[in-house]
């Protein structure tokens, strides 16, 4: 079940007594970002990432907040003045083959690592010489204290040869020391990649750790409540108590005959898609003149 953006009315809005929707431009600042297990996993590991150069994917669904987590590690760096260059390759019109798009070789992730370390450098136009060039810059700015995150968004999008090259800029070291870390921030179409048996992507499979975002589920009324009280309101203030089971009933896709719990039943019960089902519940609440968001308004909104 995916919902198509859905607003909150004005009219649930004042039924609800709202300034506004909770649910738009509703991460500010780092308290924003609600804590949940999987959460505080994901964000330690993209720190312990770009500490430590390590190599890692961050891998959920749409909507899931992984891009959420990269922008509270950007944050989090300057708020503890960390000396971390985080680097981001533009992936605007990236596929994973040229028919498509315009795939990502890792001689323009060489210099994209380049330009954030010196926006001035006159590129080498021979590849040895490109990466000898980037392998100094890389040392050079490792010796002055400073550690470097290589970021790339929309990686389940990366051909393969690419994804077999990031080992090589991994192998990139000073001594024994790694120069950069490598997150890939992916839908789940890359974990079905890395866990195929493609000889081209065994080696990095081998070596990049895999951190999933799960589904809210049982988290569903912290994180909830969590957004509202940004508001200050409480999930008593628009949710009956049977609305929460309702919720997850509805963001739970089962197999025909099967009821939510059986093996097989998929949740989709992330971040964006329970924005969207919340805000159709709260307007349909408001048009109907329910005090609150029970079971039944769930069931057929």
């Amino acid at each position: 079940m995916l919902l198509q953006n859905t607003p909150v009315t004005q009219k649930a809005l004042a039924h609800f007594k709202l300034s506004r929707s909770p649910f738009v431009d509703d991460v500010q600042s780092r308290d924003d970002v609600y804590q949940s297990p999987a959460v505080r996993y994901a964000r330690a590991a993209l720190l312990d990432c770009a500490q430590n150069h390590g190599f890692m994917a961050l891998v959920g669904e749409s909507g899931a907040g992984k891009s959420t987590l990269v922008e509270d590690l950007e944050q989090r760096l300057i708020d503890e003045e960390r000396d971390v260059l985080i680097i981001r390759p533009y992936v605007l019109a990236m596929e994973a083959s040229d028919s498509r798009g315009k795939t990502l070789r890792a001689t323009h992730i060489a210099e994209a690592i380049a330009y954030a370390l010196d926006p001035q450098l006159k590129i080498k136009s021979s590849p040895q010489a490109r990466f000898a060039q980037l392998h100094e810059l890389l040392k050079a700015s490792r010796r002055a204290g400073r550690r470097h995150l290589l970021v790339i968004e929309e990686a389940h999008c990366l051909p393969l040869p690419t994804l077999k090259h990031l080992k090589r800029f991994l192998e990139l070291k000073d001594g024994m020391a790694r120069v950069i870390g490598i997150a890939l921030i992916a839908q789940p179409e890359l974990r079905r990649i890395l866990n195929s048996q493609n000889p081209e992507v065994r080696e990095v499979m081998q070596r990049c750790e895999v951190v999933e975002l799960p589904p809210l589920d049982n988290d569903l009324e912290g994180y909830v409540a969590h957004k509202f009280a940004r508001f200050g309101l409480e999930p008593k203030d628009v949710f009956a108590p049977d609305a929460w089971g309702a919720l997850r009933e509805r963001l739970t896709r089962t197999p025909r005959g099967a009821q939510p719990g059986d093996a097989g039943a998929v949740s989709v019960c992330y971040p964006l898609v329970v924005h969207n089902l919340i805000a159709r519940a709260m307007n349909a609440a408001a048009t109907a003149g329910y005090p609150v968001v029970d079971a039944d308004v769930v069931a057929h909104c």
